[in-house]
């Protein structure tokens, strides 16, 4: 039976609930390489509740320096196609001070692993992914337009260094194919411990979404299918019913049954919780999360311009070149656009909406 814990836990003081789970967690990492990977979608400041917050990190790190000697690396690959990117994405979102020194640009060395020859025949991951001897993932709790929450399994699209990800999204096609799809780039690495920010969680249409929600809590877990079935049901979504889930159970990565997980704390359903379009009640059965994941492909950006200052992020970092600037505005070719939500994810105005 696999165990995930719900820890009370605020940004003042981080360190009991980390504390905590590194007690329910233990690792050995004495003289060991050990990477803490945040969710670093892009550079945003703590308050907007996009990436990892910093005194979660802070708590990580000091807690494993206090356990001993150990190679700490703090690094992740932000959704921009930009290797120049990594450090100040860091740095905007305060994960570079957090860091407390162990901060490394994880994009600049990779190495290469065989991969799904449905999608490529091999992909790059980064190096320190690669030989680290313990990797700690720190996702946030937050929704995701596409695979409808971004948790355990998720937050491990980020080992792909530079314009792999815009790449794959493109190869995906569908987004029950990109639920395939990030299955199979989490188990290039499993990490080996989950402690997620859930102090302030992302709902509505995420992972760049305004709409936050305060939570107060911390999780952690060693098995992603069980951490992320635990925070499904609290968002009051059932587990298996997100195909992501249902493929990572397939592959023997987990199970997302109440029956097969201990809560260690309290599991309430956040009232209310807003979710991305399509999901909710929309996703009560199998079949129809599936054939309504698959009619995504029908929906495409539409910038607000309200909102919109024409930076020209979104037309930069479509991967499929389906966006251009149109009296100052990104307008999509509907034929060309993949939907793969990279627009969305880099917009810091978060001006892109899907309709």
């Amino acid at each position: 039976m696999r165990r995930v814990m719900i820890e009370p836990g605020d940004y003042q003081d981080c360190r009991p609930a980390v504390e905590r789970a590194l007690e329910l967690f233990p690792l050995a990492i004495e003289g060991k390489k050990v990477l803490v990977k945040p969710n670093v979608l892009r550079a945003a400041r703590p308050s907007e509740g996009i990436t990892t917050h910093p005194a979660l990190l802070w708590a990580v790190v000091s807690c494993l320096k206090k356990r001993g000697p150990a190679q700490i690396i703090v690094g992740d690959n932000p959704g921009l196609m930009s290797y120049g990117a990594n450090e100040a994405s860091f740095h905007q979102c305060g994960l570079l001070e957090a860091a407390q020194g162990h901060y490394q640009n994880i994009g600049l060395k990779a190495v290469e692993r065989d991969f799904d020859p449905a999608f490529l025949p091999q992909v790059s991951i980064s190096r320190a992914v690669a030989e680290a001897d313990v990797f700690i993932s720190l996702p946030k709790f937050k929704t995701h337009g596409l695979t409808i929450l971004t948790g355990g399994i998720k937050n491990s699209y980020g080992i792909l260094p530079g314009a792999q990800k815009a790449r794959l999204h493109r190869l995906a096609g569908t987004p029950q194919r990109f639920h395939e799809l990030v299955v199979e780039v989490f188990r290039l690495r499993v990490p080996d411990l989950f402690i997620v920010d859930a102090v302030v969680g992302m709902e509505g249409n995420g992972p760049a979404s305004p709409d936050l929600r305060h939570i107060g809590k911390v999780l952690a877990a060693d098995n992603a299918v069980a951490l992320d079935a635990v925070m499904a049901r609290m968002m009051g979504l059932e587990p298996g019913c997100l195909c992501f889930l249902q493929k990572a159970r397939e592959l023997g990565l987990g199970d997302y049954e109440a029956k097969a997980i201990e809560v260690m704390g309290e599991l309430q359903v956040i009232p209310d919780f807003k979710l991305p379009p399509l999901s909710g009640e929309a996703i009560s059965k199998n079949e129809v999360i599936q054939g309504l994941l698959t009619s995504r492909a029908g929906l495409r950006p539409q910038a607000n311009p309200d909102r919109c200052s024409a930076c020209g992020y979104c037309v930069e970092h479509c991967p499929a070149g389906a966006l251009a600037m149109d009296e100052g505005l990104p307008r999509v070719d509907a034929q060309a656009c993949i939907v793969c939500f990279c627009c969305q994810e880099m917009c810091p105005e978060k001006a892109i909406t899907l309709v």
